[in-house]
């Protein structure tokens, strides 16, 4: 198991440099999910260590402890903390790639690629329990509580997608809604528990929970632009799949709210199609209209917004990792 999670070390050198300040209890995060992650039975370890072998930025174990480390500091708690939510965040990518039918995560086969689907659905919810078991031997039940809060706006954001499939009508605004529970929560909960656990006041606890969910929406933003603009072998997953199971995201939104009756009936044609080339089918129209530059913008509008939830709070260098993170998100090309 060592030699797995060393390997998940592939956050970008960007990253790891604004990561620098909490660089040593990274690695006794490792050390943590190394000793939470192993099982007396091989089939499941096995399982265990590919899943996290699809991992990769941990930017939400991050976020625990510069959040922590802004606050007053790092304790044992922040660690065991950081190790839950990557869990969670594992989780959910395993659920993800089932949903969408993805076969590649990180240059590598998916769980439900390499097994199937039911393996998939099982090492996900083997990873949501060792994370609530984790989260619950602390000294008191806040951080299981926000950890299963923001695992069930995860899911109900998930569900709330699944409904919208298909339905080209949705506004922006219920795109950001949904794109709050299913990826901006966890972004949330990680900078807020990482703030409580360091005994950071009430304001600064708001403040750091306000960033992380900005900070998690303009992830998700850019997440989706990559799905319809990305490079498969630079970004090491499938993409596409959105526009596969027809869900409308902020580009195609924007597009869809920029064009004529005529152009929009003739997308909306080939997007309820079962074709899964529907990228290159869309890509005149993306390329003539601004729907990229658009959703680029509203993303640097979160990323910006989200800095100025931090002006209240005395600068360190965790200050500068957080902002500079938040520039990352929107920056980064995979």
């Amino acid at each position: 198991m060592s030699q797995t999670i060393e390997k998940r070390d592939a956050a970008p050198q960007e990253l790891r440099t604004l990561y620098a300040v909490v660089r040593e209890e990274l690695v006794q995060v490792d050390e943590l999910l190394r000793t939470e992650l192993t099982s007396e039975y091989p089939f499941v370890e096995e399982l265990a260590r590919h899943g996290f072998r699809l991992g990769g930025k941990r930017l939400r174990p991050a976020l625990v402890l510069l959040a922590g480390k802004l606050c007053g500091g790092i304790d044992g708690r922040h660690l065991q903390l950081a190790a839950a939510v990557e869990m969670v965040h594992t989780a959910s990518l395993i659920h993800d790639d089932v949903l969408d039918e993805a076969t590649i995560r990180r240059h590598l086969d998916t769980v439900n690629a390499r097994w199937d689907n039911e393996a998939s659905i099982l090492l996900g919810d083997y990873l949501f329990a060792r994370a609530f078991r984790l989260a619950a031997s602390l000294d008191n039940p806040f951080a299981v509580r926000r950890l299963i809060e923001a695992s069930r706006l995860m899911c109900e954001g998930e569900l709330r997608q699944i409904q919208t499939r298909g339905n080209y009508d949705l506004t922006e605004d219920g795109y950001l809604e949904i794109i709050a529970d299913k990826t901006a929560s966890l972004c949330a909960c990680c900078c807020e528990i990482g703030a409580h656990y360091a005994g950071a006041g009430e304001a600064e606890r708001q403040a750091l929970t306000a960033f992380g969910r900005k900070l998690g929406v303009a992830f998700q933003i850019v997440d989706d632009l990559l799905d319809v603009l990305g490079d498969e072998q630079t970004i090491g997953k499938s993409l596409g799949t959105d526009l596969v199971k027809q869900k409308p995201t902020l580009p195609l939104i924007r597009l869809l709210n920029q064009s004529g009756p005529e152009q929009r009936a003739k997308m909306v044609e080939i997007l309820s199609t079962t074709t899964a080339h529907h990228r290159e089918a869309l890509k005149p129209w993306l390329e003539k209209s601004d729907a990229i530059s658009y959703s680029k913008r509203r993303a640097t509008e979160f990323v910006e917004s989200a800095a100025t939830e931090l002006r209240g709070i005395p600068d360190a260098p965790s200050k500068d990792s957080l902002v500079g993170i938040a520039q990352f998100v929107v920056d980064r090309r995979h």
